[in-house]
């Protein structure tokens, strides 16, 4: 089987692991056949970006720009969790957080990681019988050819042919919603930070778009290059992350794929408040009062931000599971029972987006600290209620609810919508959608209409809108590749 793996990030780097690690190695010393000299196929990957298996998120950048996890959820291989905890090694320890108790490398040592799993992956992959090659090359069109697949590149006139594609394009693109692109001083995507925050003077003025954890990761490393100028954060909501508590041995017993599996066959469908049940059983285990719970949630878009930043970092060690629970469950058992939820119940979901996203997708306690020093200081602001943003006699006036400032530079740290189309691959999917090979989701991203057409990564359409995270990468790398192994 012929296979075209059409982006080389982290879902392409799941996949290739996967795909090595579910077929027996079969040495041979032919090239393209296994020890038994029957052809293994070809898996050719097109990736056009000169930082191949690190994806936007961990090429080289500045040490500052951390792992925003622990190893344990951060492991590429589905059904290894200790996987790249066992790859880190002793180098864990010069990357310790002691308040976190866990070891938070620089995303370019992750990138690292990645890049290794996938050289591991093709080598592997050879010695079963495969050819791969990796081409430099953006695919620009997927069109039918009887019973293939044909692949035209952006740079290559030649048209390939294969039996299988897997789309691996990334997330999308990060929104300009002021129309700010163009103008001195404005940045549409901070990252590499190395990068963006060369061109900042260190007295200037700082306005940060977001207050999310890309907003976290342009601070906080504007902190490490020593900034001196005055740093505002803004948003609609003025909701910050929560912050990760540290790690307990206890993993959900109710919150599970298993028993929402087994609610859903039983009662031939799933609604919010099963899952909800599962999450009081979870708590009443370990004497947890749910509502007091369900509570402190509820005031996330509505007490201080500030205050409640001080008391998350108070509670890093905190033996109460509830957020635990939830910001490992949002990426192991929420994609799953995402899609087995009435619209009505994701509606409902959707109406709580920022806190969900808030507790889902947590900041760690080294740049908690490094916020709330900031903040205590006077140098780092909050602004909540964003208005407008104009460019103003060479400088950013920003109108927010209740004031409004003057920027010497803006910063944009909006992320994109999941599900969303990268940019740089809008005409591929328009052109599998024209072919009939895959259609556009209400909702966003991509659903398959062929079996030789498969979907890694954010552009699963039908997805949650939490942004896909390792975890979920990995398991969606897993299931494709027994797709295509079953091909």
């Amino acid at each position: 089987m012929d296979i075209a793996i059409i982006g080389g990030g982290a879902a392409a780097v799941g996949l290739l692991d996967a795909l090595a690690t579910s077929a027996p190695a079969t040495a041979s010393s032919v090239p393209g056949k296994d020890a038994a000299g029957r052809t293994g196929g070809t898996v050719t990957i097109f990736e056009p970006s000169p930082w191949l298996w690190r994806g936007r998120a961990y090429g080289p950048d500045l040490d500052a720009v951390l792992v925003n996890a622990p190893p344990a959820i951060m492991s590429i291989r589905a059904d290894d969790f200790g996987h790249y905890a066992a790859w880190l090694g002793e180098r864990g320890a010069d990357h310790l957080d002691r308040l976190f108790d866990r070891p938070l490398v620089p995303r370019a040592l992750y990138g690292e990681y990645l890049a290794n799993t996938a050289e591991k992956a093709v080598a592997a992959l050879g010695e079963q019988g495969r050819q791969v090659e990796v081409v430099a090359d953006r695919v620009t069109e997927v069109a039918r050819a009887g019973a293939r697949l044909a692949l035209r590149t952006e740079g290559d006139a030649q048209v390939r042919e294969v039996g299988q594609v897997a789309l691996c394009v990334g997330g999308g693109t990060p929104p300009d919603l002021y129309g700010l692109a163009g103008h001195p001083g404005f940045t549409v995507d901070p990252y590499p930070l190395a990068d963006t925050l060369e061109r900042v003077a260190a007295d200037a003025d700082v306005a940060v778009i977001g207050s999310g954890l890309t907003a976290v990761d342009v601070v906080v490393s504007l902190a490490a290059r020593g900034h001196a100028g005055r740093i505002t954060l803004l948003s609609r909501s003025g909701v910050l992350p929560h912050v990760w508590q540290r790690p307990v041995e206890r993993r959900p017993r109710h919150v599970t794929i298993e028993r929402v599996a087994e609610l859903h066959q039983a009662q031939g469908g799933l609604a919010l408040t099963d899952l909800v049940g599962l999450l009081r059983a979870e708590l009443a285990e370990t004497g947890e009062d749910f509502d007091d719970f369900a509570a402190e949630l509820r005031s996330t878009g509505h007490d201080d931000p500030v205050d409640r930043l001080r008391r998350q970092i108070a509670a890093v060690d905190d033996p109460r599971i509830g957020r635990r629970v939830l910001q490992v469950t949002a990426h192991t058992v929420g994609p799953y029972a995402w899609r087995l939820l009435p619209e009505a119940d994701r509606a409902r979901i959707r109406g709580h987006l920022r806190t969900a996203t808030s507790v889902a997708s947590p900041m760690v306690p080294v740049n908690a600290v490094q916020l709330m020093a900031l903040l205590d200081s006077g140098q780092l602001t909050l602004a909540a209620g964003l208005d407008t943003i104009e460019m103003r006699d060479g400088r950013f006036r920003v109108r927010t609810r209740d004031s409004e400032l003057i920027a010497d530079v803006v910063v944009n740290a909006v992320n994109p919508s999941p599900q969303a189309v990268p940019a740089a691959a809008q005409g591929l999917v328009q052109s599998v959608v024209d072919a009939g090979l895959a259609t556009m989701h209400p909702f966003g991203g991509v659903t398959p209409a062929d079996p030789r057409v498969h979907v890694v990564g954010d552009l699963v359409g039908g997805g949650s809108f939490i942004t896909s995270s390792i975890p979920g990468l990995a398991a969606q790398a897993s299931r494709t590749a027994r797709a295509l192994s079953a091909a």
